[in-house]
């Protein structure tokens, strides 16, 4: 709400464009950290390959050995798993506002340090109701996570040369093709505002992955 009183135009879809970009930057930090840590992992595959033959008869020794190798290497095998994590309660947190937030009586709810609009537009840049479900948008949305999947994934495939991954890259492959239409599925349904949301942050991972492959090589 304090964006769309600030934005020129009162567009309360550009305000969850600016709300989504100012999230991102915000845990940019982590992000980098998060893939330079993928690609270590890709880097040490041959490594914990090595060890799960070494230990293949005790589980206990294998599972220290390969800890012990994270921490030497500083890689944190679940850092692919915190960005979803991270924007799962923004996007609950954004359903309940579409749910309720666009009812007059529910604009008493507001801070008192932000301004009452007294009415919310609904329509954003002129056309797109972002109360609304979006056919369109669903499937423009699912189109740019295929984008991005296939992104990360060839950025994590030049960083290891481990025939050892097929089964991973395996997994991947249909992540690739899965996860994208899942968002169509899903996004079907849902408002066109947490589809734009979606898809600035896809848009923005995207933007973020190719400066981090152009500033890290290591």
């Amino acid at each position: 709400m304090f964006l769309y009183n600030v934005i020129p135009g009162h567009d309360f879809g550009l305000a969850i464009i600016a709300l989504t970009v100012c999230i991102r930057l915000f845990f940019f930090p982590l992000s980098v950290r998060m893939i330079r840590s993928q690609r270590a992992l890709n880097k040490i595959n041959p490594k914990i390959k090595e060890i799960k033959e070494k230990f293949k008869n005790n589980a206990q020794a294998q599972s220290a050995a390969i800890m012990n190798l994270y921490k030497e290497h500083n890689v944190n095998p679940l850092a692919g798993c915190l960005p979803l994590l991270i924007q799962l309660p923004i996007l609950i947190a954004l359903y309940q506002a579409f749910g309720a937030g666009f009812k007059p009586e529910s604009l008493s709810l507001i801070y008192a340090f932000i301004g009452n609009p007294g009415h919310i537009e609904p329509i954003s840049l002129g056309f797109l109701d972002i109360t609304t479900k979006s056919a369109i948008l669903a499937i423009v949305t699912g189109g740019f996570q295929f984008l991005q999947l296939k992104q990360n994934t060839a950025m994590m495939k030049s960083g290891s040369g481990d025939p050892g991954q097929k089964e991973i890259q395996a997994l991947n492959s249909q992540m690739l093709y899965f996860f994208p239409v899942i968002i169509i599925i899903i996004g079907w349904n849902l408002p066109a505002g947490l589809l734009l949301y979606w898809l600035t942050t896809t848009l923005f991972s995207m933007s973020e992955q190719t400066y981090i492959k152009r500033r890290y090589k290591d």
